[in-house]
This record gives structure tokens, sequence and C-alpha cells, in this order.
């Protein structure tokens, strides 16, 4: 099936394609994307970033234009991957990792198996933090309701799940849309998504075990660490802030007001000043 994504670069690793954009020169900045999105949640600030960073966005694999793996879909076989890409790509040195959502938890767990791979860590509305996540997931970790659900992809239900993502439906466009329903429809998109939803949940939220072993990994890393969410996140909520704050005291944090899953869409300018402070601060620009 073809999906309509706009234009990106394609690599093959490990005999699959990967999807990806890689632009700039300088320190490497490395931008990973939630469960079930692309990597053009990124493209506002992979062009900012760009201008002075060598920055490579990428689809988790099962993801958007990447084809997804042979091994079930977990949070240590998305990390995995993402360094075998990583190595393909030619990032050979520490690079700034910033994730949102799954993409935080992903970025967590490709710095603790492999430490020397991450100059900074920058976290948004990561998951890792909480029980708490959108009904919306929790239903998909029940059998067989999760696979119904996702037999036949709606636009209804791709407009709310956009919805539900900014503080602003502005942002919630046609195009963004189409893009989401397009990539739902992919023939394996509900085997992966089920495989990562039950992997790093149940019905009753997120599981305790993965979330504590892997925030004692990351506590215990000598890297810098930014974390910050959006006050009006309908699906990992702000309250995560606070458990952050408490696992990982050494991180800076912020929060940004009126806001929803995606800062980093939604206050696009605020949160690249963000980055560029926390990065000059921590002597890493």
């Amino acid at each position: 099936m073809t999906v309509s994504l706009p234009p990106a670069d394609e690599l093959t690793v490990a005999g699959r394609r990967i999807r990806c954009r890689i632009s700039g020169s300088g320190p490497a900045v490395v931008l990973l994307h939630g469960i079930g999105r692309t990597l053009d949640d990124f493209t506002g600030q992979h062009e900012l970033l760009a201008t002075d960073h060598r920055v490579v966005s990428v689809d988790l694999p099962g993801h958007g234009g990447s084809a997804p793996l042979d091994a079930p879909h977990t949070l240590p076989a998305l990390a995995a991957a993402v360094a075998e890409f990583l190595d393909a790509a030619g990032v050979d040195r520490p690079a700034h990792l910033v994730g949102n959502s799954l993409g935080g938890a992903v970025a967590m767990r490709l710095a603790a198996d492999e430490p020397s791979r991450a100059a900074s860590l920058a976290l948004v509305n990561s998951a890792g933090f909480g029980r708490e996540v959108t009904v919306a997931l929790r239903l998909l970790a029940l059998r067989p309701l999760g696979r119904l659900l996702l037999r036949r992809p709606h636009p209804a239900v791709a407009r709310r799940t956009e919805l539900a993502i900014f503080r602003d439906p502005a942002y919630a466009t046609e195009e963004r849309v189409a893009a989401a329903l397009a990539v739902a429809r992919q023939p394996h998109a509900a085997r992966v998504m089920l495989e990562l939803v039950r992997s790093l949940g149940t019905w009753r939220g997120v599981r305790p075990q993965w979330r504590a072993e892997l925030l004692d990994a990351v506590a215990a890393l000598d890297v810098p660490t930014l974390v910050v969410w959006g006050d009006r996140d309908l699906i990992l909520p702000a309250t995560h802030l606070t458990a952050a704050r408490s696992r990982l005291p050494r991180a800076r944090t912020h929060l940004f007001a009126d806001t929803g899953h995606m800062p980093q869409i939604e206050r696009a300018e605020e949160f690249h000043a963000l980055l560029r402070d926390f990065w000059a601060d921590a002597d890493l620009a």
C-alpha cells in the first residue's frame, strides 16, 4: 500500500527500509516520534535545528514509511533498531536524543543500553513516568477488542485522535488526519501497534516494571536531561512531570501552558529556544 507522506530520505538497515530525514551539519541531534506516529511530528524542529546541527529524524520500525521488524515490537527492540539505524546513518559520536511520547522512552532505553550514544536527553511528554495513559491506548491492550478496534481505521477516529493530541484544534489539519489514516491502514500497522501496547501496558495503564527499571537506569547515567510537558496533555497527563522531577532529580524541567501532547509543534519557537538554552547551559551546543 502506498502511504501518502511528505518526501523524505530512505536507508536500508539490516535488509529493512527505513524512512528518515537527515540534513545540516554540526553536533548530531536525533528526533524520535511517538507510537503510531511519524518523523513528520518533528518537521518544524528539524528545520530549525538543521541550521547548525546535523539533524536526524526517523520513522521507527513499523511506523510511517519504515518497514516492520521480523521480531515483536518492544521498547528494547525499537531502541536496538534505532542504534542500527544510527550506525548506518554515520552517527558515530554522542548525539542529542530528543523523544516525544514513546520516542522519549526509546531515547531513554537507547541511552541506558548504550550510554556512549547519548550526549543529552530531551524527553517531551515522554512515556515512562506514570501509569496513567489515554483510555484509547488502554483499550487496545484488551483481547480481542484491540484487534477489532484497529481492523478498519476510520477517518472520524483519525480526526478524534489528532484533536486529542493538540490543545489548539487548528493543528489537527486535514493533512495530518489524512497522513495518520494512511499510516494506520498499512497491512502491518495493527500488529505493530498491538505488540507495542501490550508489551508496555494493560487495560489498567502503563506497566510499572519496565518503567521502574528504565528510570533507575537513566537516573544512574551521567547525561544532561531535560523533561518538558504540555499542561493540557490528554494522552499522558502533566502530573507525570512531578514524577519525572522525583525520579530524575538532576533533570531540568519545564511545563508549557495551554499546550497538549506535542509542545514541539504547538510551542515550536519556545520549544526550540528551550532546547538551545539547555544545550548551551550544559556546554553541549
